[in-house]
């Protein structure tokens, strides 16, 4: 309706849980949920609350969880504990010194899952246009195996109930890291487009997503990869960034968006090597979400404890439109913690030299638009799979042509039944 259409834009939904922060990966892990509590202090304090709509993340059932999860993985993890650590399944499951047992694991992933699939839901009615879960972003965790400090990949779980309602997702990583596990699920199909920008080579974790990995079968040329190399700078990150996904947006046409915005690829992470500032790495967030399209922003890596805390506050504040100060607030409980200079921005020495020449970056430029010529305008979605590792493909799709004609005209199909991924491996 016209009033509609001019109605005050909805507010963004941020997702927060006052437990989340408590979880501990172990003494000597880099990864350290603490960074969230910080981050929701200064997102706090700097009053950005009061244009967000604050929820608490709820939690994902087992089921939820084994949307895209095996149920033995599911169940290995609902009863995993350090006190019972069963030694045999651990190796089944990759479990070891990235992706340690600890206590309250399981609740972990529930929680920061919870946030990204009730996101999906709220973007799939329409009740917000962004939101953001900074717990979430773990784009690592295969569909039976733990990886890389995640467990259980909350963004492939939010991005097949996005399915339900969009025909095209775009999926765009920011990460220092490949997003394997993301890119590996949805490999086959059309559906998603997978965007990765990461440190790429010698023994660099995950050690994929080079080049000339752009998806398979139905989905090939569909999963974008953008592979760097150590101490890139925000103006050569800045440029790449836009001009490869305006390419995508004008090629795709997506109708959704999820953001991983891993403060890994910040320089002075602990684990990363690149030269981005966070006015580099907050002008991704901020240009995409100018695009205008229904959006999900989640965390990911960040190392640099105090730093990720910065970097998502202040991208927080991106999202809403609101300037922070550069002065930390005095009233936050960490505010010692940023001394001695208590600023947004300070933190970051550029110490990696950059390594990506201009001939580098402008090659890379020109195979990945090359690429995207494959993608012949929005792709049209007959019913189609989502990928394969979801499906067995003569069940559900080698029916009559008049038999799928016949569940499109049904208006009350059960889209649900149709998306769930069914896991009788």
């Amino acid at each position: 309706s016209m009033t509609q259409s001019h109605s005050k834009e909805k507010p963004i939904v941020y997702y927060y849980h006052e437990d989340i922060g408590n979880f501990h990966y172990g003494p000597k892990h880099p990864m350290k949920p603490q960074r969230m509590a910080v981050c929701q202090s200064l997102v706090l304090h700097y009053g950005l609350h009061k244009k967000l709509e604050m929820r608490r993340l709820p939690v994902a059932s087992s089921a939820d969880l084994r949307r895209f999860h095996t149920d033995e993985y599911v169940s290995f993890l609902e009863k995993i504990s350090p006190h019972r650590a069963m030694m045999d399944d651990l190796g089944t499951f990759a479990f070891g010194d990235d992706c340690p047992v600890w206590d309250g694991i399981y609740d972990f992933c529930c929680l920061y899952t919870g946030g990204s699939l009730e996101g999906a839901v709220r973007l799939n009615h329409r009740k917000t246009d962004v939101v953001i879960n900074w717990s979430g972003g773990l784009h690592h965790a295969k569909k039976n195996k733990a990886s890389g400090f995640c467990y259980v990949n909350d963004i492939v779980i939010a991005i097949l109930e996005l399915l339900k309602h969009h025909q095209r997702v775009l999926y765009i990583d920011i990460d220092i890291h490949h997003g394997d596990g993301v890119q590996e699920a949805f490999n086959l199909t059309d559906r998603v487009m997978t965007v990765s920008f990461h440190k790429f080579g010698g023994t660099f974790f995950p050690g994929t997503g080079d080049m000339y990995d752009v998806g398979k079968e139905t989905g090939r040329f569909y999963s974008v990869n953008v592979p760097l190399l150590q101490g890139i700078d925000d103006t050569s990150y800045t440029t790449l960034f836009k001009s490869v996904i305006q390419g995508v947006v004008d090629c795709y046409n997506p109708e959704a968006i999820v953001l991983q915005c891993g403060a890994d690829s910040l320089s002075n992470d602990r684990l990363g090597n690149f030269n981005l500032s966070m006015d580099g790495h907050g002008e991704c967030v901020r240009w995409t979400k100018a695009l205008g399209i229904p959006m999900m922003v989640l965390g990911g890596g960040g190392y640099t404890l105090k730093n990720v805390a910065r970097c998502w506050t202040n991208e927080t504040g991106l999202l809403v439109g609101e300037e922070l100060s550069e002065k930390l607030p005095e009233t936050s409980e960490y505010y010692n913690y940023f001394g001695p200079d208590h600023t947004l921005r300070s933190g970051l020495e550029f110490k990696h030299e950059n390594q990506n020449t201009k001939e580098y970056l402008q090659a890379i430029k020109i195979e990945v638009l090359e690429n995207l010529k494959q993608v012949k305008g929005a792709p049209s979605v007959q019913m189609q799979a989502v990928p394969d590792d979801f499906f067995n493909y003569e069940d559900v799709f080698e029916k009559k042509e008049e038999d799928i004609d016949e569940r499109e005209k049904d208006e009350d199909m059960g889209i649900e039944t149709e998306y769930k991924p069914h896991m009788d491996e």
